[in-house]
């Protein structure tokens, strides 16, 4: 175990306790907890949603991808980039008006039903878990080979670690690790991406000429096909991924750390560029562990590549940059559990506890108590389901909870906005619908059932070749509020010229009458 590697990781740690024990003096309201006072600026607020959307699977994930699979790889960061023109286009604005701590809350601004909230917190819960699995196993196989200690140590110690950040610093303490962590992942992977140019004499065309023959595929490397032989199945995933964002809990929930909808805009752009660029830069990562580590080396390490990022660094930077590297997915993978963590608990605890069970009757001392009692309980879930999905890819596993968000919460989400003929049956229904569907496809996926023992969770043959189900699932969803809303007679146009309104503004009726 290097020393230079045991000290860069403990000054992240210890970078990240400061900031939970300074947050934690400033966190004493259900406000402060969940949204950290809606006092971030845009540039803050873009860091941060940087920070959440760069996780393990982008990192780790996406840069084994390309390592191993080559352009098929690179599908994962068009799609994620994508994603943020729907949420910035679509999303973002209406949200940061009707809602508050979730996106229960933006849901139930125009039906204020606790079968509506009770459904999307149990679509967020879902959503959260998925994606919380993806960064443990990352930071498993990530601890696993930067101090040496076995698998399951290493996610107790993460989920450890994040379970504190949440308990004691909330929102605010999870946004400034965000923003920190994000600012380092940034200069790691500019610093590897110039290496990686420079092995090429900073030419771009050299190095895609060379990446013809580097690997045993050949120029198919640089080809659609190698690893997605089906055009239905890529189309799928993409589907996933650029629908999926508009869906996701932690960065919704990102939009109401910040005063108001036109500050929410200004942090989506700001994110859409920093995202933009690290997506680019995924390229030079996946590019250079192809050509400098090779394949036997990627796999050795994990198999299913999530080691890439890391081996490359160590092959041009030696063990300095390597300790770098992994201290700064050390740093990415506890931001975003931290921000996953508090999502899942503001569901359980503002939507179940508060609002269904207690029916808004809460002081704010109750709920506080409430998050952080909800806090351990996600964070317990994830990390015993995490211990048996070590040999899963990250960037899959986040893919799927991509396509869940898009399947459930996205066709909610937009038909509450939009459409005037919307309702309470419909909107459960769209959410049930699209959640069950996705679950259920991706169960009898490749997956989870393949021929070839090892290949998946079980042994046999899969019912749909789809990896990933949006392209089914995420109609049905959209499908599913329709016909709901049309089989309910019920309907308020009024409540609907009202939420528009307070969509598009930010102004409510109430404030006009007082």
């Amino acid at each position: 175990m290097s020393p230079i590697a045991i000290i860069m990781f403990l000054a992240i740690v210890g970078l990240t306790l400061v900031i939970t024990w300074w947050a934690s003096r400033r966190t004493s309201t259900a406000t402060d907890f969940y949204t950290a006072g809606g006092g971030l600026k845009g540039w803050q607020n873009g860091l941060a949603i940087s920070g959440d959307y760069l996780s393990a699977a982008s990192f780790l994930g996406i840069a084994g991808s390309i390592a191993l699979t080559g352009f098929d790889g690179f599908f994962f960061s068009l799609g994620y980039l994508v994603a943020y023109l729907v949420v910035l286009y679509i999303v973002a604005e209406p949200l940061r008006n009707l809602g508050k701590f979730t996106l229960a809350d933006m849901i139930t601004a125009r039906f204020d039903k606790s079968k509506v909230r009770g459904t999307a917190a149990l679509s967020s819960i879902v959503i959260v878990l998925f994606y919380m699995i993806a960064q443990l196993v990352g930071a498993g196989a990530l601890i696993q080979l930067l101090l040496g200690i076995p698998y399951w140590s290493a996610v107790l110690l993460v989920g450890f670690m994040m379970t504190i950040y949440v308990l004691f610093g909330g929102m605010t303490a999870t946004s400034w690790v965000q923003i920190i962590k994000a600012c380092l992942l940034m200069l790691g992977t500019v610093i590897i991406s110039f290496l990686v140019l420079a092995k090429f004499n900073f030419n771009i065309l050299t190095m895609f000429s060379y990446m013809t023959t580097a690997t045993d595929a050949g120029e198919a490397y640089l080809n659609p096909g190698l690893k997605y032989t089906n055009g239905i199945d890529t189309i799928s995933m993409l589907v996933a991924l650029v629908l999926g964002t508009a869906g996701l809990p932690h960065i919704l929930m990102r939009f109401f750390t910040v005063k108001d909808a036109q500050t929410a805009r200004s942090s989506v752009i700001w994110a859409t560029w920093i995202v933009g660029i690290f997506y680019v830069l995924t390229i030079f990562l996946g590019f250079g562990a192809a050509a400098f580590v090779g394949k036997e080396a990627i796999v050795a390490a994990n198999p299913a590549g999530n080691m890439a990022a890391p081996l490359l660094a160590q092959a041009l930077g030696g063990d300095i940059l390597f300790s770098f590297v992994c201290a700064v997915a050390f740093a990415t993978i506890l931001a975003v559990v931290a921000g996953l963590v508090l999502s899942g608990a503001s569901a359980l605890s503002h939507d179940i506890y508060g609002q269904i069970i207690k029916k808004g009757k809460v002081t704010e001392k109750e709920q506080v108590v409430a998050a952080r009692v909800g806090s351990i309980i996600i964070a317990v879930i994830s990390i015993v389901l995490a211990l048996g999905a070590q040999t899963l890819n990250v960037a899959f596993l986040v893919s799927l909870a991509f396509c869940i968000a898009a399947s459930a919460n996205l066709p909610v989400i937009i038909y509450t906005i939009y459409w005037k003929r919307f309702n309470t049956n419909g909107a459960v229904t769209a959410m049930l619908t699209g959640l069950i569907s996705a679950l259920i496809l991706v169960a009898v996926s490749p997956n989870v059932w393949n021929p070839e023992a090892g290949k998946a969770i079980f042994v046999g043959d899969p019912l749909i070749m789809l990896t990933n189900p949006a392209i089914i699932s995420v109609p049905l969803g959209f499908l599913g509020g329709v016909i709901g809303t049309l089989l309910s007679k019920e309907s308020d146009e009024a409540k609907y010229r009202e939420v528009d309104v307070k969509a598009q503004t930010g102004i409510s009726v109430q404030d006009v009458s007082h």
